[in-house]
C-alpha cells in the first residue's frame, strides 16, 4: 500500500563538536555533506546513529542511505532526520528496545515543537520504504508501503539520555554518494562471490551423481558377467556328466 503523507525536517538544534575515540562504523570523510554523528551505547556493542544538519542535508541522507539504515522522525511535526545504522544481525523488525528508546529522544530533543509537548508519536521505518517524488519540498519525504512504518508514543523528553547522546556528537563532513557507490560495490562483489561458490556446488554435485550412476553402472555390469560365465560353467558340468554316461 503506498501513501502519499509527508515529512518535513527543520534544522536541528547546534551542539559542540566533539571525537568519538575507539568507536567504528562511522563513514570515511569527504567534501559533500555535514552529518552528525552519535554513539549509543545502550547497548553492547554500540550502534551509530547519524542526522543532516539542515533539511538541505537531510535530502541526500534521503538519496544515498544503506540497505540497513532506519530512518526516525516525529509523526505530524517538524523534526529532524534521524537514521539508526544497523549492524549486522539485527533486523529493523527487531530492534532492541534500549536503542529505540535511543532513538526516539534524539528526535524529539531535535523537533522544536516536539520537544515541549508530551505523548508525541516517533514513526520509524527502513531507509529503502522512503519514497522522494517530484514537487516535494526539500526535506519532505513520503513513504512507499505504509505497512512497513512503525509508531512509538514518547511521553516526555529524557535529559538523561540525550545528555549521553550529544556527548558522544560527532559532525563530519562526508561524500555520501562515494560511500553509497562503494558499499554497493561491496555487496555486487558479495553476489558475484555467492554466485560462483553455487556454481561451483553444482558442479561438484553433478560430478558426484555422475560418478555414483558409472559405479552403479559397473556394478550391474559385473553381476551381469558373473552370472554368465555361472551359467557357462554349469552348462560345462552337465556336458561332461553326459559324455561320461555315454562312454
Amino acid at each position: 500500500r503506498r501513501t502519499n503523507r509527508l515529512v518535513n525536517s527543520p534544522t536541528p538544534a547546534m551542539y559542540a563538536i566533539r571525537s568519538v575515540p575507539g568507536v567504528t562504523g562511522f563513514p570515511v570523510e569527504g567534501d559533500s555533506t555535514m552529518v552528525f554523528f552519535f554513539v549509543c551505547t545502550a547497548v553492547n556493542p554500540p550502534v551509530v546513529l547519524y542526522m543532516g544538519r539542515d533539511k538541505v542535508e537531510n535530502e541526500d541522507l534521503i538519496k544515498y542511505g544503506f540497505p540497513e539504515d532506519v530512518w526516525f522522525h516525529v509523526d505530524r511535526l517538524s523534526s529532524a532526520h534521524v537514521y539508526l545504522r544497523m549492524p549486522e544481525g539485527m533486523m529493523w523488525t527487531a530492534i532492541p528496545d534500549e536503542v529505540i528508546t535511543d532513538c526516539v529522544q534524539l528526535v524529539k530533543a531535535n523537533s522544536i515543537e516536539g520537544n515541549k509537548k508530551s505523548d508525541i508519536d516517533v514513526v520509524y521505518t527502513p531507509w529503502s520504504n522512503l519514497k522522494k517524488t517530484a514537487g516535494m519540498d526539500v526535506g519532505q519525504v513520503g513513504f512507499h508501503d505504509e505497512r512497513l512504518v512503525k509508531k512509538v508514543r514518547v511521553g516526555t523528553r529524557v535529559n538523561e539520555i540525550v545528555n549521553r547522546l550529544n556527548k558522544t556528537k560527532e559532525e563530519k563532513v562526508v561524500d555520501l554518494q562515494a560511500e553509497q557507490d562503494t558499499r554497493m560495490a561491496k555487496d555486487r562483489a558479495k553476489l558475484r562471490d555467492a554466485e560462483r561458490r553455487r556454481r561451483e556446488a553444482e558442479a561438484q554435485a553433478a560430478k558426484q551423481r555422475k560418478e555414483q550412476a558409472e559405479l552403479r553402472s559397473y556394478s550391474s555390469l559385473m553381476k551381469e558377467e558373473k552370472m554368465t560365465s555361472n551359467a557357462e560353467a554349469a552348462k560345462g558340468r552337465d556336458f561332461r556328466k553326459v559324455e561320461e554316461d555315454f562312454m
